[in-house]
């Protein structure tokens, strides 16, 4: 298929926020399955003290958040712990929820796609470029009834105040159901480009896309085609990794408003 280079991005992304507005219209227009329960009583796992550095680091993220719409504040009877770790290499946190437990009681949702088809199997002298979502699952919500049940709890220094508690608005990292959510979620998104690709090959497997097409005008049709269903669904593309066959290819960015573009990642 020959060596892909980084392509030159159009117009950049506008990163303002408007999030609980994108969480409102996704739900409406792109509603998400809902999970299937085992058990519906309320489960409770402790949360495990942690160092007064890395309760700071947990305030931030939560904060960070909560500003970005992916997180509120929750009475819920549930709850599992939370921790953060520092990222290889940096001076930055990563804020990570122990589902392990909630796991156990969340029907399977049926098999994930074994991975992303084989680009050998491609006609050799085609164009390509390959698009990866950014933050995935922090851009698709949770069902509305399911939320409350991914709850965790804050502790304060010294416990100097009441544990503030939050549940997550948005699909967390570790929910074994997220893939498949995710998969199926985009999957739905990208069935009116089919329709419309002229020829051109779109595989995707979870937040990573390849498209393919006999030529140049074919190729930037169906990126153009791609990009807008994914960018007014809300999903923003990771820019250091979209890459092309063709360096001169020019991906396309969409500069609407806030509601556009929501993403976030737990610690940057």
């Amino acid at each position: 298929m020959g060596e892909r280079h980084h392509v030159t991005v159009g117009s950049p992304f506008d990163h303002s926020y408007d999030t609980p507005g994108f969480l409102e219209i996704a739900t409406v227009e792109h509603p998400t399955h809902k999970l299937n329960w085992s058990d519906n009583n309320p489960r409770w796992v402790a949360q495990w003290p942690l160092s007064k550095e890395k309760l700071k680091a947990l305030e931030e993220l939560v904060e960070e958040q909560v500003a970005q719409g992916h997180l509120e504040e929750t009475t819920s009877p549930w709850n599992f712990p939370v921790f953060v770790i520092k990222k290889p290499g940096k001076d930055k946190w990563r804020l990570l929820h122990d589902l392990r437990e909630i796991n156990k009681i969340i029907e399977d949702m049926g098999p994930l796609q074994p991975g992303m088809p084989s680009p050998t199997m491609l006609p050799r002298d085609w164009q390509l470029a390959v698009l990866d979502i950014k933050d995935c699952f922090f851009q698709i919500p949770l069902h509305p009834e399911d939320a409350p049940q991914f709850a965790f709890s804050v502790p304060t220094i010294n416990r100097e105040d009441p544990m503030k508690r939050y549940h997550w608005k948005v699909l967390p990292q570790g929910l074994k159901s997220s893939p498949f959510i995710c998969q199926q979620y985009v999957a739905s998104l990208l069935s009116s480009v089919h329709a419309k690709r002229k020829g051109a090959i779109i595989l995707h497997y979870i937040d990573d896309l390849l498209v393919c097409a006999p030529n140049d005008s074919i190729l930037q049709h169906t990126l153009d085609l791609v990009v807008k269903v994914l960018t007014s669904a809300g999903f923003q593309l990771q820019e250091d990794k979209v890459a092309s066959k063709d360096a001169t290819l020019e991906i396309p960015r969409s500069t609407n408003s806030c509601k556009d573009h929501c993403s976030a990642e737990i610690g940057n």
